[in-house]
Formats: structure tokens, sequence, C-alpha cells
């Protein structure tokens, strides 16, 4: 089936490309500047695309992510250190990002007669992000089948919704997904940081999986220390 990948240049999405690569008919990556502070993502998605041989087209919502204020992730507020499933980290919620991503790569798909969108939303993302949730995907796909009725068929590709980052780790490691070209940090330094909760989830997840971590963390170790924490809370 011919597919669009949403790639942010990630560990998930990244190796959601690599997999779509070899099991389906890979056509494109989509990938959206919504005025993030890790912006520097959009390099990796792009250094993707061009290793996978596909287009990659980036998509300018920064007017749109202007107007969902109130997030770490575009607004001048602080990225919280420590485990991603803390209550802090809702701090990071961008309201409605993936739906609206989604729904502009619905209509890139039905434009191009593309037949799936895939996104890697993946099961440890459903404490905080709403619109992670199979509830919400399985929702979503209805939705667009009556947005695109009589025009295109388009189905939504959730193969990690169920699943934890420590099994995307490893579906990546299958897949041969270079996972030093991938960029996690929501800080978006020089390396990644190894203390906000997208670089703690992306350790943790190296070591369930029992798969080398070839990241530079500024800070490879605060990840046990956070983790602790979560388990004795």
């Amino acid at each position: 089936m011919k597919t669009i990948v949403i790639c942010s240049g990630g560990l998930d999405s990244v190796s959601l490309a690599h997999m779509v690569a070899q099991q389906h008919e890979l056509t494109r990556l989509v990938s959206f500047d919504y005025g993030q502070r890790h912006r520097k993502e959009l390099d990796y998605a792009a250094l993707c695309a061009t290793r996978l041989g596909v287009p990659h087209d980036i998509i300018d919502l920064r007017a749109i992510g202007a107007a969902l204020t109130g997030s770490a992730l575009t607004d001048d507020i602080d990225v919280p250190d420590g485990h991603y499933a803390e209550e802090s980290m809702r701090v990071t919620v961008v309201p409605n990002r993936n739906a609206i991503m989604l729904t502009v790569a619905f209509g890139v798909a039905a434009a191009r007669g593309d037949g799936a969108v895939a996104t890697a939303v993946h099961g440890g993302d459903h404490f905080i992000y709403p619109d992670c949730r199979p509830a919400f995907t399985q929702a979503f796909e209805t939705m667009q089948k009556m947005a695109l009725d009589g025009y295109a068929d388009v189905a939504l590709y959730t193969p990690f919704v169920h699943r934890t980052k420590a099994d995307i780790v490893t579906a990546g490691q299958r897949f041969g997904t270079p996972f030093g070209e991938t960029w996690s940090c929501y800080k978006g330094g020089e390396h990644h940081c190894g203390r906000c909760g997208t670089c703690v989830e992306r350790r943790e997840a190296f070591d369930l999986a029992g798969v080398s971590d070839p990241t530079i963390y500024e800070d490879p170790d605060f990840w046990v220390q956070a983790v602790a924490q979560k388990a004795g809370a």
C-alpha cells in the first residue's frame, strides 16, 4: 500500500519510516514546522528522507502553532526534567497537535493518491497526550473516511499504538534504523540533554530493549534516578 509517514525526525517516526519502507510502499515523509523549540528534529527527518530515497515535505504550521499557546514546546516555558509519565510533563502538550497534523497529512495522501498515512503514536504517550490514544486514532480514521467519502479511501496506520517505546527500539533495530541519526530532546541543544521526559524515556527504552544506545547525552545517568523516582511514586 502506498503510504505517507508523518516524520518528526525522532526515534519513533524514523523507525516507522524504515519499517514502512521495507513492509509497504513508502511514498514520502511529511514533517511539520509548528514553531517548536526543538525544530532541529526536522533536519533529522530530512536525513531520513534522503536515506530512504523519498520526497520530504515540510509543512509550515507556525502561524497555527503560535495560536496554540501555553506549551513548553512552543513558548518560553522551561521544559521540566524527570520521567515522561510525571504530571509536570503536561506542560509539553500542544493542544490538538496530532489531530491537526493528521488532518493535513490525510489531505496530502488523498491529493496524491496514497492509501495510508502512518504515524508513530505509541502506548507511552497515552497518559499525557489524548490525541495519541487508541480511542482517538480510531475515531479520527472514522471521521476521515466520512470527510473523504467518494473522493479517496485513506487508512490510518498506527502499528505502535499499543506498543511501548522499548518495542519501537526493538523494531527499529530489526529494520536497520540508524538511531544516532534521530532527535528526541525537547530542549534542542547541541546534544540530547538526558534530563527532559523524552530523553529519559528514550534512554530507558534502549535499556529495556537491550539495545546499545548511540545517543550523546549531556547528563547520561540522570535517567536512572528519574525512573527510580517514578517507581517509588
